[in-house]
Order: C-alpha cells, then structure tokens, then sequence
C-alpha cells in the first residue's frame, strides 16, 4: 500500500506539471533535430578546422611542401608577412619550397618549427564557412650558421568543398623575424619584418594586403571574428 501511494504522489504532480505546460510550449521535434544538427555540424566543423591547421604546421615542420599546399582550396592563398600573395595549390607549394631551401624536405641540419597556438575559431552562419586566429611561434635556422625567433598572428578562412574542410586564406602577419643570440628586445625600428629572398626571386600573384609594422612598433591584425561575449566587432584601442 505504501509504495502505492507513493507512486500516486509521484505521478499526480507530473501529471498536473504537464497539463499546466498545455500544448504551447510542446516542444517541436523538427526543430529540436534542426537545432542538434546545425549544434552538431558546428562542434564537428570547429574540430575539423583545428586538424587542418595542425597538419598545416606539422608539413612545414618538415619541408612536406606538397602535402601543405594540398591542404588549401584549388583557388586558395598564402601570405606571410610582406612576401605578398599566392594562388592556388602550385603555388603555394612552390613558394613554401623557395621560402625553405629550395628542395623537397629540409636541408641537412635545418630547424624549421611552426608551432601554432591560442586557436579561436568562429563559424559561419552558414556551416560551409568559417575564420580562425592563431599565434605563431617560428623556431628556425641551421646548423652552425643562424638561429631565429618569429612571432606572429594568423587571420584565416576556411571553407567546407564536397564536406571537406580547407583552408581557403591563410594569412600570417609576422611582428618580427629576430636572431635568436641578439633577441628581439635589441632589434632596429623595422628590422624585424623584411621581405624574404623567395619573394624577390619568385613574385607572388599580387602584393601585400596589409601594411605591416614590426617590433617594437604596435601592429594588432584586424579581428574577423566578432567579440564572443558583446558579439560586437573588436576595434584597435584608440
């Protein structure tokens, strides 16, 4: 008798709970899938991306130029620093070649670490787009010879082609390219941005979409992403 009237009590208020929801605020099925999915697409798509910029950084770690390039769109770009832009995956590959040693892979006792950190990915309304920040930390050098410090910001897009994530623009603002025995607190006013030799010898498609200042020289790449809390647009301090 007593576990009876326990499930009367039980079951009376949920009953009332229920009638007094009334039909109103019957949840839709449909729109609650719609929801889930777009929820779901948007966590998968955020991963998705996180992986394709980490490859990105682990080919250039060792000079795997093509696998790099394969990781764009077919109309995709490149541009890091004052170097300018190239198009497409030939020449992105190509570039990243020139900018490395010129040879597949990296030369005897070449250090080239890309170490990309701090990711902030903001997906499009749409699913199929979507922009990306990240820092950028460059070990590189060779043996015996020299070493360098890079540091800088990427401001990315990507874009969803047959449901494959790539990059479509991959823009690395550098802030300064300094030696690693001098440092960068001991740099000249604009020492630390220069073009590079790969750049004079193999022009890119077009120039410079940015005009770049480095260290000590405050640069602040433009947010494409919005302010994740106002939503509002993220202006330089004035």
């Amino acid at each position: 008798m007593r576990t009876a009237r326990l499930r009367g009590l039980w079951v009376i208020p949920v009953g009332a709970a229920l009638a007094l929801s009334g039909p109103a605020q019957a949840a839709d099925p449909d729109s609650e899938i719609a929801a889930l999915t777009q929820r779901v697409e948007k966590l998968e798509g955020t991963r998705a991306i996180k992986k394709l910029q980490r490859a990105f950084g682990y080919y250039v770690d060792r000079g795997l130029w093509s696998e790099a390039a394969d990781l764009f769109a077919d109309n995709g770009t490149i541009e890091i620093g004052v170097d300018g832009v190239y198009v497409g995956k030939a020449r992105i590959s190509e570039y990243l070649e020139r900018l490395h040693g010129g040879q597949q892979g990296l030369i005897y006792g070449q250090l080239n670490e890309w170490v990309t950190l701090q990711p902030a990915v903001d997906m499009g309304a749409d699913g199929r787009t979507a922009t990306a920040r990240w820092r950028d930390l460059g070990m590189t050098g060779q043996y015996k010879k020299h070493a360098e410090w890079r540091d800088g910001i990427y401001e990315n897009t990507y874009v969803k082609e047959d449901g494959v994530w790539k990059i479509q623009s991959l823009h690395l603002y550098v802030n300064f390219v300094a030696p690693y025995e001098k440092g960068w607190a001991r740099l000249r006013q604009g020492e630390g941005v220069a073009q590079s030799e790969a750049s004079k010898a193999f022009p890119p498609d077009r120039g410079p979409t940015a005009t770049y200042a480095s260290f000590p020289d405050r640069q602040l790449p433009p947010f494409q992403a919005p302010n994740p809390v106002t939503d509002r647009p993220v202006r330089e301090a004035r």
